[in-house]
């Protein structure tokens, strides 16, 4: 069994790179960085004091509470870089009095009951994911205290509708425990954000998570069927229907809504047959001009109507530091994926489409993979019939499986950096594609500025994470040498450049990594007035006396 989980970072205790490998890591960012670096030891529970909770819950609820100083620290906050920087100095700003773990959803009612007269904050907590401050209990003075509400309990698929092809899942299921109570079913719902290992699928719901899917499928809105949502003001269920013009949708209300109107218990998901054909390739795109003619080709091929599920664009940098490159090139990620038939067609006129925007792909090039029965490509290799993977396997090879592996990676490579004083920090967007040359420019031009400033060097690289006809999602990675001591204010620097340079140029300050409390003034600026006040509204009509996540996309009442 694995070990728990660690309460400063992320993954297991007994998970992550080794000390072999974390000091490989070191070694290799020193190079690169040019600065010598040194980790520091992980924090344990014992060295951090804190304080005793403020309130008491009701007796009938006391079974359900923990005061256990591990279940506090646990959901004191996220996974951001900047949370796991607090954590390695053994600072934890906002603990929360207490963890309920309630076991149904009469529980949940309970709690939230209870928090709504007591005038306690209640945050709710899925897998304690968030980059973003969204689990954090920094609510204000205006409280009697605060109570993380850890939905882990609720964590089954309740009933199948094969005929419809959905399930009714509760919400508290982590992304691997979902996968293996569908696959007997020979069911998928096919959403694999990068978190997917310790992320719940309330938490997805309730950030508009973005998945595995580049095109067409891009975030978990596109699977919701219904939703059930305890709110202080009662329960709301919506309707199961495969679409309606019946009025704004009840289901948008809650999807992205981040724990500030209700607490999703139940959700109904649209599912997909689990794919039997495959086919992958990666296309360099060499020289100063490959990034553009690589997003050139992405255009091409999010307008073509192919919908590939992968269809992922790595600058230069970034595709050297994922060992999808040599460095001298952009490199295009595609491939297809279909349950019901092979996929020669549509790979073939994808590498049309590419090659014809300057991409290079050569017969027999080990990047090219095609699989399953009769999917293959003029040159490649027989096909081999082959068992559905699981979610944490590296199933591709070449360039698409070396990205694919510093994916799922990410996260642990991230408390190595925090740990050895390497700045770093991830900010996503989504702009269109006529304004994409001006806005990366700018973009790029304002992250390098801040790198410098704060820092001294450092490198941005970029990379599309999703594809739309109408504009790419581009995701940029910073990597920085810290002073030892000073990086959250070298963090909160670059930070702020970055999320200026977005809203100024006109993309969104997140395509799906939400808002929580990191994004709040940018959010504000980005939605106009008018929806702010009909949010503020219905916040007051689901929530009356503030208790849900306070200062998540609006600020608490007693502010």
């Amino acid at each position: 069994m694995p070990g728990r989980r660690k309460f400063w970072g992320w993954g297991t205790e007994d998970g992550g790179p080794s000390a072999e490998q974390e000091a490989g890591i070191v070694r290799t960012l020193s190079e690169r960085l040019g600065v010598p670096l040194e980790l520091v030891t992980p924090p344990r529970v014992e060295e951090i004091e804190l304080p005793a909770p403020r309130v008491a819950p009701p007796a009938a609820l006391a079974p359900r509470f923990s005061a256990d100083p591990y279940d506090r620290l646990a959901h004191s906050q996220g996974k951001s870089y900047r949370d796991v920087v607090r954590a390695l100095r053994r600072r934890i700003d906002h603990p929360p009095d207490w963890v309920a773990f309630p076991r149904d959803e009469a529980e949940v009612a309970a709690v939230l009951d209870w928090c709504s007269g007591a005038r306690v904050a209640c945050i709710p907590y899925g897998g304690g994911s968030s980059v973003v401050g969204g689990v954090e209990p920094a609510v204000g003075g205006g409280y009697a205290g605060a109570v993380s509400l850890d939905l882990g309990c609720l964590d089954r698929v309740l009933e199948i509708d094969r005929t419809s092809r959905a399930a009714r899942v509760q919400a508290g299921v982590l992304g691997p425990a979902l996968e293996d109570q569908l696959r007997p079913h020979g069911l998928t719902l096919r959403h694999y954000p990068q978190s997917f290992e310790f992320s719940s699928l309330g938490g997805w719901v309730a950030t508009r998570s973005g998945g595995h899917y580049a095109t067409l499928y891009t975030h978990v809105d596109d699977f919701v069927e219904s939703l059930r949502v305890l709110t202080p003001s009662g329960v709301i269920e919506t309707r199961r229907l495969p679409g309606s013009g019946a009025g704004p949708a009840p289901d948008r209300l809650f999807i992205g809504s981040e724990g500030a109107l209700g607490v999703i218990t139940e959700a109904w998901m649209r599912l997909q047959d689990r794919p039997r054909f495959r086919a992958s390739a990666a296309l360099r795109f060499p020289g100063d001009e490959g990034f553009p003619r690589g997003a050139e080709a992405a255009r091409r091929l999010a307008q073509a109507g192919l919908f590939p599920a992968n269809c992922r664009l790595l600058d230069a940098l970034e595709a050297v530091n994922s060992g999808a490159g040599s460095g001298a090139e952009a490199v295009l990620l595609v491939a297809f994926e279909s349950a019901d038939h092979p996929l020669d067609t549509w790979m073939a006129r994808a590498l049309e489409i590419a090659e014809a925007a300057g991409g290079l792909l050569s017969e027999g090039d080990p990047r090219l993979s095609v699989e399953g029965e009769g999917a293959r490509r003029k040159g490649a290799a027989e096909p081999r019939p082959r068992r559905e993977p699981q979610a944490s396997e590296a199933h591709r090879s070449g360039a698409a499986g070396a990205w694919r592996n510093a994916f799922v990676n990410a996260p642990y490579l991230r408390d190595v950096l925090a740990r050895a004083s390497v700045v770093s920090e991830t900010f996503e967007t989504a702009v269109t594609w006529d304004r994409f040359p001006e806005f990366h420019e700018g973009v790029m031009e304002a992250a390098r500025d801040a790198v410098k400033r704060a820092c001294g060097s450092g490198t941005v690289a970029c990379r599309f994470t999703h594809v739309y006809p109408d504009g790419p999602a581009p995701y940029y990675t910073i990597l920085a040498p810290g002073r030892r001591g000073s990086e959250l204010e070298q963090w909160d620097a670059i930070k702020a450049a970055a999320s200026e340079a977005l809203a100024r140029l006109g993309g969104t300050i997140t395509h799906h990594h939400a808002v929580g409390r990191d994004h709040r003034a940018w959010y504000d600026r980005e939605i106009p007035a008018g929806f702010g006040r009909a949010l503020a509204a219905a916040k007051r009509a689901l929530d009356p006396a503030g208790v849900l996540n306070p200062g998540v996309l609006l600020d608490p009442p007693h502010s």
